[in-house]
């Protein structure tokens, strides 16, 4: 992969910061919708594809670009294709500060440094190249404003922006409730940046976090006909007398 396109990750990095604080919105999700952005490039650049709610590795070749390779190599290891919301909320946090890093090297942001309440340092990050984030946001606006179904690059982009909840800082206010909404449509115009932007926002809301349990054998079979044991009652909730067919659980 040449250097002459801005990735995923850089773009919707660049679209989060903020040009008047130095700092970037949403920073407890950007780093969740970071690797999945990480996930849509590789798959956009042929070294992944979707396999139902999974991953799966279909060549290894390197990018040419170490974070992505670093992510691709992970996914190699695996040994078998994994479930996209296991991928994006396992750990690797920081990835926001990997790539503001990556960004200062190639220039596109400046550090600030400052103090917070005059003790603790600080650091900002200015855009260097103010045009390049105008671009990102303008195929995002037109994409919203007319209608006409974006490019798969420009569709993950606004899948992943809606996902990590860019939508208030980019179009806040009730103004902006209209652009929110067509955010959030975009995200069916690409298969991958759907299926990654779903992954971010359920991992967001601890959907799959956990996986299933069996359930714990007996040791001991039930006689033929036996009744089966009655279920427990849910965590939280008290068990209810029975009354027939008309008893009920209410949830407080």
């Amino acid at each position: 992969m040449g250097r002459s396109r801005r990735t995923l990750p850089e773009e919707l990095l660049l679209l989060a910061l903020d040009p008047a604080t130095g700092t970037t919105a949403q920073p407890q999700s950007l780093d969740l919708g970071l690797a999945g952005a990480q996930l849509v490039e590789l798959a956009l650049a042929g070294r992944i594809a979707p396999d139902g709610d999974r991953i799966a590795v279909v060549s290894p070749r390197p990018t040419g670009d170490p974070t992505l390779d670093c992510a691709l190599e992970l996914l190699r290891r695996r040994g078998a294709p994994v479930r996209a919301v296991h991928w994006i909320g396992g750990p690797r946090l920081g990835l926001r500060q990997i790539y503001l890093s990556h960004l200062e090297r190639c220039g596109m942001v400046h550090a600030v440094a400052g103090q917070m309440c005059g003790v603790l340092p600080t650091t900002r990050y200015q855009a260097s190249q103010t045009e390049i984030s105008r671009e990102i946001r303008a195929r995002l606006d037109s994409a919203i404003r007319t209608g006409v179904p974006p490019d798969p690059r420009t569709a993950a982009l606004a899948a992943l922006a809606h996902a990590v909840g860019l939508g208030k800082h980019l179009y806040p206010g009730n103004e902006g409730r209209s652009s929110r909404s067509r955010l959030r449509d975009l995200i069916r115009h690409d298969p991958m940046g759907g299926l990654v932007a779903h992954a971010v926002m359920d991992v967001q809301n601890g959907v799959g976090a956990q996986p299933r349990r069996s359930p714990a054998p007996t040791g001991r079979q039930a006689a033929p006909g036996a009744r089966p044991p009655a279920p427990e009652p849910a965590r939280g909730l008290p068990m209810q007398p029975r009354r027939g067919s008309m008893a009920r659980v209410v949830a407080h």
